[in-house]
């Protein structure tokens, strides 16, 4: 038998051809995928450690600003988050921190569950703000304000002052210790160009949608709007809504005074809550003479686009950025900060659902009070 050498050699160097042209595309495609997920998400090593982690703390032991409670059903466990400050996490990189309790007394923390990562459209230096955890279908999703004031939207004359790019992300974990991993990395969720905060979720027959906060500092006086999120959270899925806007409050606008200076109008921390009798509220907090307010909004219609009716706040004296849960034995509960800056304290109050509106029965001094001395 005659054997075509020659054609055994072609043969030969053409599979070798194809095997490691094959070779090749696999490896192409994994060093894609490494470059284009976790590098958008990594932490350096040396930044992301756990800061010491203290049992039996009370709540006027440590700082919270824009406090946000998780019951989770699980474990008997109360998480409350709150902006991870450089000087707890050691670094200049922003973060979420949680504390953990199951009593709402003692409290162990803090552990971080997210560190702003280098790769995505926020400069990890500029802050964490009004970090907010909720469970949704089966996975528990963190959003959270961001900042890259190197991002200009517009400056004077074209503005009344500079603006950044400032918004709210989202990112999402199996457990609500974390760690969240950022589902969109090249922009926040609302418009870029809007210069927005303290985004909240909330499910409207179905459909999910992010309320937040249109910043008084590019708009003067500042709105809520909402705007409808894709079902797994992963991008805005429309247009944004007007919902009100911070002067609609009667009690604002019966403490003004005639001055030279700019009114500033402020709208913050909304959360959305349907009561007993199907009224839908919502909480957000703005500023009287006196400091920050924990107020409520309700809507005539029932429903997120309104039109929406101004209350008389809930809580006065410097207090705000609150929210509503439920303890493990059904007692609606709002925790709030007071006062507003760097020596701010989370505060419990039992509330009560009055179907229209909400009132405080009491403040909870026992769990968040510093113990008197004589």
């Amino acid at each position: 038998m005659r054997v075509n050498v020659s054609a055994l050699i072609t043969t030969k160097y053409q599979c070798a051809f194809w095997f490691w042209l094959w070779v090749w595309g696999v490896l192409g495609s994994t060093v894609a995928l490494v470059a284009q997920e976790p590098a958008l998400t990594r932490v350096p090593a040396a930044q992301s450690q756990q800061p010491v982690v203290r049992e039996r703390l009370r709540l006027w032991e440590f700082h919270v600003h824009d406090p946000w409670i998780l019951p989770h059903e699980e474990t008997r466990t109360y998480y409350l988050y709150t902006a991870g400050r450089p000087e707890l996490l050691s670094t200049n990189r922003a973060g979420v921190v949680t504390y953990k309790s199951k009593d709402m007394k003692d409290w162990a923390g803090p552990y971080v569950v997210f560190m702003v990562p280098d790769g995505i459209w926020a400069n990890p230096t500029e802050g964490a703000w009004a970090p907010e955890v909720h469970r949704y279908n089966g996975r528990f999703y963190l959003f959270v304000t961001l900042h890259n004031s190197e991002r200009i939207i517009d400056r004077p004359p074209d503005a009344w002052r500079i603006t950044h790019w400032r918004g709210t992300t989202i990112a999402v974990a199996d457990s609500p210790e974390g760690p969240f991993v950022v589902l969109k990395t090249n922009a926040p969720v609302p418009p870029a160009e809007f210069m927005s905060l303290d985004g909240t979720l909330y499910i409207e027959d179905g459909v999910p949608w992010m309320v937040y906060a249109h910043e008084w500092v590019q708009i003067i006086d500042g709105t809520m709007e909402a705007i409808p999120l894709k079902p797994d959270l992963s991008d805005a899925a429309g247009a944004p809504i007007h919902l009100f806007k911070a002067s609609d409050a009667p009690w604002i606008n019966a403490q003004r005074k005639p001055s030279k200076r700019e009114n500033r109008y402020v709208t913050d921390g909304p959360e959305l809550f349907r009561t007993k009798t199907g009224q839908l509220l919502m909480l957000w907090s703005s500023y009287d003479k006196d400091g920050y307010v924990q107020t409520v909004a309700r809507s005539k219609s029932g429903k997120l686009a309104g039109p929406w009716e101004q209350l008389e706040p809930l809580v006065r004296g410097d207090s705000g950025h609150g929210m509503l849960f439920r303890t493990f034995e059904g007692q609606l509960m709002l925790v709030l900060h007071h006062p507003f800056g760097r020596n701010a304290r989370a505060k419990l109050y039992d509330i009560e659902d009055m179907g229209d509106n909400l009132r405080v029965i009491r403040a909870r001094d026992d769990l968040h009070g510093q113990p008197k001395t004589d």
